[in-house]
């Protein structure tokens, strides 16, 4: 990690260098680590660490143990599927709301975002590519009317980061996960609502299937009767 510059909201930068150092695995997931520590390797004082753990701690992302220290908390494989679960039915009824709110400029922003991560993925920069791709589902977001629905779906994406896993390189390539957006954009150009909520489905859920399997060696069986009840979820 990098010393924070002193200027601005202090606890603010302090807690997206941390959120950005677990997330990138910079911050071992079940490692220990003292707020002095984190303070000295930030260069400011344990104050705004503190303060900034304490935020995180809300978010799942880290836990305080009593005159221990602070926790990187790992995800299990039903941390996962709750973590999906909830974007599945999220995402899925905001892709139909945002069609038929979706400006130009959004359109323009979906396209822009969807060539930089074929871009990225032609240049091998993972980190790139999954920048691009949380925005591209954060226009959608923002586009379906709800701006806390972006930021709380943002966040969900970073707990299952916390745990540094990614299908990147190992279930599929960067450009298997760029091409995996192509159908939700193709149906919000094309003005259908109900094509784009069934393309973010296919999406998320494809995802979450990939992932679940890849990092916990659940059975496929196991993996497509979670997928199925879900679906009914979304659905009833």
């Amino acid at each position: 990690m990098k010393e924070v510059q002193v200027d601005g909201s202090l606890t603010s930068k302090v807690g997206e260098a941390l959120r950005s150092a677990i997330v990138a695995g910079e911050l071992t997931g079940g490692q220990l680590y003292s707020v002095h520590d984190l303070a000295a390797t930030l260069g400011v004082s344990r104050t705004p660490v503190r303060e900034a753990l304490i935020n995180l701690a809300s978010k799942g992302m880290v836990q305080f143990e009593r005159n221990r220290g602070v926790r990187i908390l790992q995800s299990s494989a039903h941390d996962l599927e709750e973590v999906f679960e909830l974007r599945l039915l999220l995402e899925v009824p905001s892709a139909r709301q945002a069609v038929a709110r979706m400006t130009p400029a959004d359109l323009t922003e979906l396209e822009n975002l969807l060539r930089l991560m074929n871009r990225a993925a032609d240049d091998g920069d993972e980190r790139s590519l999954m920048t691009h791709d949380r925005r591209f589902h954060n226009v959608i977001l923002e586009a379906s009317g709800n701006h806390r629905l972006a930021v709380f779906v943002d966040s969900l994406r970073d707990l299952v980061l916390t745990r540094g896993v990614s299908t990147a390189g190992a279930s599929r390539t960067l450009h298997d996960i760029a091409q995996d957006h192509v159908p939700v954009l193709e149906r919000i150009k094309a003005g259908d609502g109900d094509g784009a909520a069934e393309a973010m489905r296919a999406h998320v859920l494809r995802t979450a299937q990939l992932l679940i399997t890849q990092e916990f060696g659940a059975s496929t069986a196991t993996v497509d009767a979670w997928a199925g009840e879900v679906g009914r979820e979304i659905h009833a």
